[in-house]
This record gives structure tokens, C-alpha cells and sequence, in this order.
């Protein structure tokens, strides 16, 4: 992708977006799903089709494929630049009963609400037992019902490291390596000392990017932050809580204050405009692409508070298909460790896939653009810190989520803390 094009993102949730889900799962509900017995095979001149959003770096496998005469038939994939739009399309599509694409890309935050009793009855069991050992365990659980149906192969996952500005660490007289830089990233109790001392020496750069994005971060550390084991909403807890008044606390000070993914947001790549930000994988191609004149980003090999992931996607195929098994056949290609590999150079997205990670670390190649730093070595020690199953993902979670994003960006806005916090638990209840 060329550095003056649109930079594909996997975008944090909104409230847009979490009412969305809340219709998906009614869509899904609500329409009935395709009979596997009426399968009719696919021949070469046939296609099959697959929609993604943002980037999922399928091309030349597709290629691939389609280039192989011994496949019995063709791929055509469709990319959406954005998951929420996506996510509107899909969601009309189950509510009014018409056709969807053959396989389709899930944003991994939403497949809480697919696997939930009565939604996954709109998706085809893809379940394999040769493929129990192919990815990150708690990616491929996440893809799973209570009763064990598998309909979703995770793609790539999210372990989040620090990206930081070298430059503006020296002239704030901060340590400017990796190793050094590391330090003040040990917890949080650091992170926003040390923002709060950055910030005195440059008062023109924010310490963090957005407010949203340091909650994700918050929040990815939070065992149960909006839901309880059994699905109960709970978001009246102390560590939902402290997570709030915490970023809402360091608000006025040291966020940007502005909304991520926003123009505001993008500018400030180019303007000295912040100076970290929590940084999985995918997050290192949007750097590239926001800011590819800048010379000083690079990447700490370290996380708050130990480990955290944000994003992680996956391939779904809807039960109402008429070639459900081809569908399938595609679904176990595009995830398979070639594949993933191949994602992972042209996409930057680390994948779910334990074979394609160990490929990647055996070549350790280096970045460039961040100082030479070897990310899949960064990203694969960071994966090793990730507590599996935290945060724990109800079918709320979207919902709840978007609603909390939204009670801190009316506090940057301006809003009083508190008043904003029992909106959010008002909405929280209207649910």
C-alpha cells in the first residue's frame, strides 16, 4: 500500500458499532439458515466469494489459488475498508434474509455475540479436529460455542507492545533506546509519571494518543471488566471503575483528547502532536502510512502491566451458503501457516497461527522504519505475556464497550467524570 493512500486499520469499537452488534444478533435470530444437504459442488469456471474489511493481506494467496489449475474453482474477494461498515452490510443482509458472501471476515471483539446460543445457528460448523493445534489457543477458543461447534478460524491476533517517539524522548531528556525506554513502560503507575514529567518539558505533545486508546489498553488487563463469568452485566466493579478514573483523571493533561482514527487523530501523527500509544501488530502498518516522513518511531519491547491484546479477526461461514464445504476449504487455506505468513509481510497483522509465528521468528527479520527493531521477536514475547481469557468476552461486550468509549469522549470533551459515568451506567441498563 502506498504511504499516500488510506491507511487500513482494524478500528476500535464505537457506539455506531455497538449498536450494531446488539442488531446482528437480532438479524441472526431472526433469519433462517441454509440446508447443508442441498450443497451443489463447484466447478472450475465457479466462484466463490469472501468479504473482508481493513486489511487482511490475502492478495497473492488468492493469486494463488486462482493461478493453481488443480483448484477446482476460483476466489473473488471483496474489501470494505472499515469493520463498521461492514458490520451495517452484514447486518442487513441477516435481517432482510438475502444472500452473503461465501466466507466472511469477523472483527474479533464481535464474535462473542456470534457464538452466543441462537446466533450461531446462522453459521456453519467448521470444526476439524486436525486443526485443534493450529493457533493460539485462546484465539481458537474465542471462535467456539459452549457445545464445542467451531464457526470461526481466528486469522491474525493482537499482543500489544509500546510504539514510542525517540526523538522527542531525547529532547524531553527521557531514555531514547528500546531497552531504556522499556523501563518506563513497566506499569501504569509509570507510564503516566513519566507522561506527567514529559509533558512539563514539551507542553506542546500529549503523552498518549488518544484517551480511548489507553483505556483499551486499560481494559485489555481487566479479567471481567463489563460482564460476569455467567453473563450477567456487571459494570458497577472496581476495576471498570479504576480503569475510568484513571483515564479520565490524566484527560486534561496528557491525551490528545481528540478521537482515534478521527482527522484530528491523524494529524497529530505528523505534528509532534503525542508521543506513545499502545501498539499492537497492525497498529505498527498505520504508523507507516500516517506518518512515513518521521524518522523517530520505534518500538519497546514491553506493556504496562505485563501483556494485553487488542484485535485479532475471523473467518466465518454462514450456515445459509450453498457451498458451505467449499467455503470451508477456503476458510482452513487463507488460515493455514503459508498463508498467514504471507498476511503477516504484507499486512503487518501477527498471526493466530503458531506454525506461521514460528516461520516468522526463524527469519527475525528487521523493521526499518522502527530503528531496525525485530517485531516478530517484540510481538511473539509480547504474545507470551497475554493472560488467556482476559478480558473475558460476554455476548454485552461490543455493546457495553462502546458505551464505555463514549463516556470518555464526552469527558475530553468537557463533561464532568462522574456525570459521564452514570450516563454510562444508565445506558449500560437501557440495553
Amino acid at each position: 500500500m502506498s504511504n499516500n493512500s488510506k491507511p487500513w486499520h482494524r478500528r476500535p469499537r464505537t457506539a455506531l458499532a455497538a449498536c450494531a452488534v446488539a442488531s446482528l444478533v437480532a438479524g441472526l435470530t431472526a433469519c433462517g439458515g441454509g440446508d447443508g444437504d442441498e450443497q451443489s459442488s463447484l466447478g472450475k469456471d465457479d466462484t466463490l466469494t469472501i468479504t473482508t474489511f481493513s486489511e487482511f493481506g490475502y492478495d497473492k494467496q488468492i493469486e494463488k489459488w486462482n493461478a493453481d489449475p488443480d483448484r477446482p474453482f476460483k476466489i473473488k474477494q471483496t474489501k470494505i475498508a472499515e469493520w463498521d461498515t461492514w458490520k451495517e452490510s452484514m447486518t442487513k443482509a441477516l435481517q432482510a434474509g438475502t444472500e452473503l458472501p461465501d466466507v466472511i471476515a469477523v472483527e474479533g471483539d464481535a464474535m462473542a455475540a456470534l457464538v452466543a446460543e441462537g446466533a450461531n445457528e446462522q453459521f456453519a460448523d467448521i470444526s476439524d479436529p486436525e486443526l485443534d493445534d493450529r493457533w493460539v489457543e485462546y484465539a481458537y477458543k474465542a471462535g467456539q460455542t459452549t457445545d464445542g461447534k467451531q464457526i470461526g478460524y481466528p486469522t491474525d491476533i493482537g499482543p500489544e507492545a509500546m510504539c514510542y517517539r525517540a526523538d522527542l524522548f531525547e529532547k524531553a531528556g527521557l531514555p531514547s533506546d528500546p531497552a531504556g525506554a522499556a523501563a518506563l513502560f513497566k506499569d501504569w503507575d509509570t507510564y503516566y509519571k513519566t507522561g506527567e514529567q514529559f509533558t512539563k518539558k514539551l507542553p506542546k505533545t500529549k503523552w498518549y494518543d488518544a484517551s480511548g486508546s489507553v483505556a483499551q489498553a486499560m481494559l485489555n488487563q481487566v479479567e471481567f471488566p463489563f460482564q460476569t463469568e455467567d453473563q450477567k452485566v456487571d459494570v458497577e466493579n472496581d476495576e471498570l471503575k479504576a480503569v475510568y478514573d484513571t483515564v479520565t483523571k490524566y484527560s486534561p493533561t496528557l491525551s490528545t483528547r481528540v478521537v482515534q482514527w478521527g482527522e484530528d487523530w491523524q494529524a497529530n501523527f505528523t505534528n509532534d502532536g503525542f508521543a506513545t500509544m499502545p501498539c499492537p501488530g497492525w497498529m505498527f502498518a498505520n504508523i507507516k502510512s500516517s506518518a512515513p516522513d518521521v524518522k523517530g518511531w520505534r518500538i519497546a519491547d514491553a506493556f504496562p502491566g505485563g501483556g494485553g491484546n487488542w484485535g485479532g479477526s475471523f473467518l466465518a461461514v454462514p450456515a445459509s451458503g450453498e457451498h458451505t464445504k467449499e467455503a470451508q476449504e477456503v476458510a482452513n487455506y487463507l488460515t493455514n501457516a503459508e498463508s498467514q505468513v504471507s498476511a503477516s509481510k504484507e499486512a503487518g497483522n501477527f498471526p493466530g497461527n503458531l506454525e506461521a509465528q514460528k516461520t516468522l521468528q526463524a527469519e527475525n527479520a528487521e523493521d526499518p522504519y522502527f530503528g531496525n527493531a525485530k517485531t516478530t521477536e517484540i510481538l511473539t514475547n509480547r504474545a507470551a505475556a497475554v493472560t488467556p481469557g482476559v478480558p473475558f468476552k460476554g455476548d454485552k461486550y461490543s455493546d457495553v464497550l462502546g458505551l464505555f468509549q463514549t463516556a470518555i469522549q464526552r469527558v475530553d470533551e468537557g463533561e464532568d467524570p462522574e456525570k459521564s459515568w452514570t450516563t454510562f451506567v444508565g445506558a449500560v441498563d437501557n440495553l
